[in-house]
């Protein structure tokens, strides 16, 4: 089921099938979202939980235990019920379930809101640990933005201006080896080049924001305050780009630990509520 919000700047598609926000568009119809076509990458703006890439040999270990989950975790590929709505913000809701369990043995509950407020759509995380133990969880986002037309029209400008140097994956695994991102200032021209070895990860970053520049004119803006790593990837001339705020990310290729141990994962004490947030500001 897809669900509208909307205000008189901007209408917001979502779809209770992982919650994923699919359409983006302003009052004239103009699409900042990515279609979806599967002839490159055929989803749109998944939600990643409760990993953030890729598990060595798919699996982890928790308390001697060994468990088997996919890429980016499954919140995804499960449908969400709607816990709240109006007319510019909708709350949607999954909780662990028989399924869910076979896989991650903690009882979780995450809810994810959508919220339009004049020409910005925020995405907040709200993650609840409703068992009597740790919860060790990652949250990331993966939205999607349309480019139409060449692809090194695009520029991506980062809020500061510093050293961007990304973690190249292998066989989807983070590597020993650390590349410099070339860069003019803050902004770093766009080209099929830099994601020939798949995406840009950054595990740290000054920058709290990007924006998404068109022949040097800002059109997008994406905040992440609340996210300490991040991603940027595309498919080889594919016509979009994703901006993926994250906490957590892939296991190294070295990796031997325990899920609690892992890389850039949180442990969310019983009973606590832990809150992420994300801004998509649409300039023009």
């Amino acid at each position: 089921m897809n669900i509208k919000i909307s205000n008189d700047k901007l209408t917001a598609s979502i779809n209770t099938m992982g919650a994923e926000l699919f359409s983006l568009q302003d009052s004239k119809g103009r699409e900042y979202m990515w279609e979806g076509n599967p002839e490159f990458w055929g989803k749109h703006s998944p939600v990643l939980f409760p990993i953030v890439g890729t598990l060595k040999n798919n699996s982890y270990s928790y308390k001697g235990k060994n468990y088997t989950m996919s890429r980016h975790g499954f919140a995804r590929d499960n449908k969400f019920t709607v816990v709240e709505k109006n007319d510019n913000s909708v709350t949607f809701g999954l909780k662990a379930n028989d399924e869910t369990l076979k896989v991650y043995p903690f009882d979780f509950e995450l809810h994810i809101t959508y919220k339009i407020n004049s020409a910005e759509l925020s995405v907040s995380y709200t993650i609840i640990n409703h068992g009597e133990q740790i919860m060790p969880f990652s949250i990331g986002a993966h939205p999607a933005f349309a480019l139409p037309g060449s692809f090194e029209d695009y520029s991506l400008e980062f809020e500061k201006d510093e050293e961007l140097v990304s973690t190249p994956l292998e066989n989807d695994l983070l590597s020993d080896r650390e590349v410099k991102v070339p860069r003019q200032n803050a902004v770093v021209s766009l080209s099929y080049d830099l994601f020939k070895n798949d995406a840009l990860i950054f595990k740290t970053l000054q920058s709290k924001s990007i924006t998404i520049n068109k022949m040097g004119i800002p059109f997008i803006k994406v905040n992440y305050k609340d996210f300490p790593h991040l991603g940027i990837w595309t498919k080889v001339n594919a016509p979009f780009i994703c901006i993926e705020p994250w906490h957590g990310y892939s296991d190294r290729l070295d990796s031997k630990v325990d899920l609690p141990d892992k890389e850039g994962i949180i442990n969310l004490a019983s009973g606590a509520v832990q809150n992420f947030i994300f801004n998509i500001e649409i300039l023009s």
